[in-house]
């Protein structure tokens, strides 16, 4: 203390050792918080309200997200409307009315079992799903967002730490019920990836964390699904890093005028881990075997009726424009055609469109044959289909947790959504070659993308604006 106090008034010298009170605790507590968290911690809020003690304003940050709402206001198509994940219709289970302490179980938060959740108690707020570092803290599959009970509390608040993809991927990588059933560029296999799988994640290369990319501030994460914030905008560039010219080929450069970086630099996606394609809901319930498929997933499950899967899957290619339409929630439908429930806006004429990759996942899913709009089913839970093998009980029960009126009739219409792909990049060796999309065998289909043919083959087939 020598130098504090040596020179100089003894005041200046306190106060500079209050400085460096004040600081050192918080830098020393990034990973070790057994200084301020104490047990007994039965419960996830017992936790919460001791983080809240030092993090007050970090909590009120991420109330604001839509990480916590899983909604926000966004224009779809040509209307203002409130959507996320709080509010969507996807074509796997529907929707999360009803079914909420399943679906849940993936909020950052604690005890969201109905319509009735307090969004505005920050004692609900999950610290621990982003933050733990021991890689022991899961939540209840049913749970409506609580820990599981033989998770040691203790021992994970007090080792909390900065977010890794193992934090991301609990939910992330699951989402839908499993693995990769939804996403197919992010699954299990991009907690420690090899290159061949994701150049930028690769566990012994770059090692990315997600936020390298996803960028935060003020707990905010930037990034969007189609499915739940079709009207975001596009949060991303690949020349952020790389630059608007990366290439030592002009003529490759030239393509990046017209294709986004993700068509060529990921051929592939759902590399180690299948994804599901397709889910027909209208053969559930019958008594017949559960079948597997080549691929070791289930092709058939009474519970919810047929699947396809697909590993190492090219993608679909549309034009882009970094915002999408959707389906909302008590639109009409044709149910003799196919409804988007969420599809990428773009086309050839659109000077901010490029070529993108996308999954497809088609459905066929309950739908009111008298309102004309699709149901938001309860399956899971008392009176969910999955217990009783009931559509008319299913329907009710969906429809009053979603506020829409059910007629009592119902039928089962098939449906399509989109999902960008932008992750599981290959090394720039493994990336698209010319012949892999022009020529004879050429992935694209280039008169589905509004050209006359192959535009190698003759320039009068190039992209007019």
């Amino acid at each position: 203390m020598k130098h504090l106090f040596g020179k100089g008034s003894l005041v200046l010298g306190l106060a500079s050792l209050l400085l460096i009170l004040t600081v050192l605790p918080a830098l020393a507590a990034e990973n070790d918080h057994s200084y301020y968290l104490q047990g007994p911690l039965e419960t996830g809020p017992d936790v919460t309200k001791k983080c809240l003690k030092c993090h007050e304003k970090h909590a009120d940050d991420f109330m604001k997200t839509t990480h916590w709402t899983w909604a926000k206001e966004q224009l779809v198509g040509d209307k203002e409307v409130v959507r996320g994940k709080k509010n969507a219709i996807n074509n796997f289970c529907t929707s999360i009315a009803g079914n909420w302490p399943r679906c849940t179980s993936c909020h950052a938060g604690y005890g969201w079992t109905d319509n009735t959740f307090d969004f505005s108690n920050a004692e609900n707020v999950d610290c621990l799903v982003c933050h733990d570092t021991t890689g022991t803290y899961v939540k209840e599959a049913t749970g409506a967002g609580n820990p599981a009970k033989r998770v040691d509390l203790v021992y994970v608040a007090q080792s909390v730490g900065t977010p890794s993809r193992f934090n991301c991927g609990t939910c992330h990588f699951y989402g839908g019920g499993g693995d990769a059933v939804k996403h197919g560029d992010l699954d299990s296999s991009m907690e420690y990836p090899s290159r061949s799988v994701d150049v930028h994640m690769d566990a012994d290369g770059n090692d990315f964390a997600c936020q390298e990319c996803h960028t935060t501030e003020g707990h905010a994460i930037p990034g969007n699904s189609l499915g739940v914030s079709p009207g975001g905008t596009r949060h991303f560039s690949c020349a952020k890093c790389h630059g608007e010219e990366p290439h030592a080929q002009s003529r490759l450069n030239k393509h990046a005028a017209d294709i986004s970086c993700q068509t060529c630099h990921i051929p592939y996606y759902a590399k180690e881990v299948p994804t599901k394609l397709s889910w027909d809901w209208s053969t559930a319930g019958q008594d017949i075997e559960d079948s597997v498929d080549a691929l070791g997933k289930h092709a058939y499950n009474k519970k919810k009726g047929h699947f396809t899967w697909g590993k190492m899957v090219t993608p679909k290619y549309l034009w882009y424009n970094g915002s999408a339409s959707a389906y909302n929630r008590g639109e009409k439908i044709d149910p003799n055609k196919v409804t988007m429930l969420t599809y990428p806006n773009g086309s050839i004429k659109d000077e901010k469109s490029k070529i993108h990759p996308f999954k497809l996942h088609s459905g066929k899913q309950i739908y009111d044959a008298k309102n004309k709009y699709l149901i938001t089913a309860k399956v899971f839970g008392e009176g969910g289909y999955w217990v009783d093998y009931d559509w008319d009980k299913a329907a009710r029960l969906g429809m009053e947790a979603s506020g829409l009126d059910y007629s009592g009739e119902y039928g089962f219409a098939p449906t399509e959504m989109y999902w960008s792909i932008n992750h599981m990049v290959s090394p720039k060796g493994e990336a698209l070659g010319c012949l892999d999309c022009h020529g004879d065998n050429g992935r694209m289909d280039w008169q589905a993308l509004g050209y006359k043919g192959d535009p190698m083959d003759n320039s009068k087939f190039a992209r007019s604006k």
